[in-house]
């Protein structure tokens, strides 16, 4: 993951003056971009085209990373935090329901 954070930021072409809010609200975009994808799937009832996804999701993942260099955290921390944090709702009976304090 950090090796993809990185080559993943040598391309980032935004203002530093954007900073978190251009990652924050492309992420927005693309996820939107990917449920439109997903939503013309239900609607039409055609396969999905898994190449079509790849793309939208290598979108997302790039705005994630971005968001993550932004904030001065790596993919690699972000990851163990959240598997650490569901392990610990998997233990305590709380993977379903909602609230981030679970």
């Amino acid at each position: 993951m950090s090796e993809y954070q990185r080559k993943a930021r040598s391309t980032a072409i935004y203002p530093k003056k954007y900073k978190l809010y251009y990652p924050a609200t492309g992420l927005a975009g693309e996820t939107g971009e990917l449920l439109n994808k997903i939503k013309k799937r239900m609607r039409d009832r055609k396969k999905l085209d898994k190449e079509d996804i790849m793309a939208e999701l290598g979108d997302v993942l790039w705005y994630v990373s971005q968001v993550a260099t932004d904030m001065g955290l790596s993919l690699d921390e972000v990851a163990k935090y959240n598997i650490a944090k569901l392990k610990s709702r998997k233990m305590r009976g709380k993977l379903k329901g909602s609230g981030d304090n679970r």
